[in-house]
């Protein structure tokens, strides 16, 4: 009984992210709002990709979308592209995504590499008055808008779980396209992620030209 009860009590807490932030900012800054999140960061191969999100601040409230906003992470594949798909249609939202190979994550590190596909998706919505929300702790370096940096932010803010699905739905879908160059590493199945049968390709035919190298002289030998 007890565990029964456990399990009734987290699922009557169970939060999702809501657009308080989003409110409070429209009426304080009076400006729209860009959100950003990345999706690869942890990622042995491939690149790390960052979507922004640019919302109107006539967005009084939340958008009514099929399936609840979360952060991709807790969302089926199925529901990130129904989302993503969802998303992209409507009229009052804009986005933007920008990508770091890994050549270039190696030479920077992983952290300074997101950071730049971060300003360089701010770049591309051409657009001068705004504020930033990151998903994170770091801000993004170089810019003169007024940015607000969130730890798990995509999980409890709205405009940053939007970007997530954006991101997780955009880089899924390349490094599939991916597999198809490099079929022998499955990248199709783990997305470039450090599972056991990924390090077995990776042992039996050495780093692909799309894998991280400083990532892997964590792990192995190369």
């Amino acid at each position: 009984m007890r565990q029964a009860s456990g399990v009734l009590t987290a699922i009557a807490f169970m939060t999702y992210p809501n657009f308080k932030q989003e409110s409070k900012f429209f009426q304080l800054d009076k400006k729209p709002i860009i959100a950003l999140d990345e999706a690869g960061r942890g990622a042995l191969a491939g690149p790390v990709v960052v979507a922004g999100v640019y919302f109107k601040k006539t967005a009084k409230k939340p958008l009514q979308p099929p399936i609840k906003i979360k952060d991709s992470k807790q969302l089926t594949p199925n529901q990130r592209k129904i989302l993503s798909s969802w998303l992209k249609k409507q009229k009052n939202l804009e986005f933007r995504v920008s990508l770091c190979q890994a050549k270039t994550v190696d030479k920077l590190n992983i952290r300074r590499a997101t950071l730049l596909a971060m300003k360089q998706t701010i770049k591309k919505f051409r657009k001068k008055k705004f504020i930033v929300f990151v998903d994170g702790k770091d801000k993004v370096p170089g810019i003169k808008q007024n940015q607000y940096a969130f730890v798990k932010g995509d999980e409890k803010i709205f405009s940053l779980a939007c970007a997530s699905i954006i991101a997780k739905v955009y880089r899924d879908k390349l490094m599939t396209r991916l597999a198809k160059k490099y079929p022998q590493y499955n990248f199709e199945v783990h997305k470039g992620y450090g599972t056991k049968k990924h390090f077995q390709k990776i042992k039996k035919h050495g780093p692909s030209p799309i894998h991280r190298k400083s990532f892997l002289r964590k792990n192995l030998k190369f």
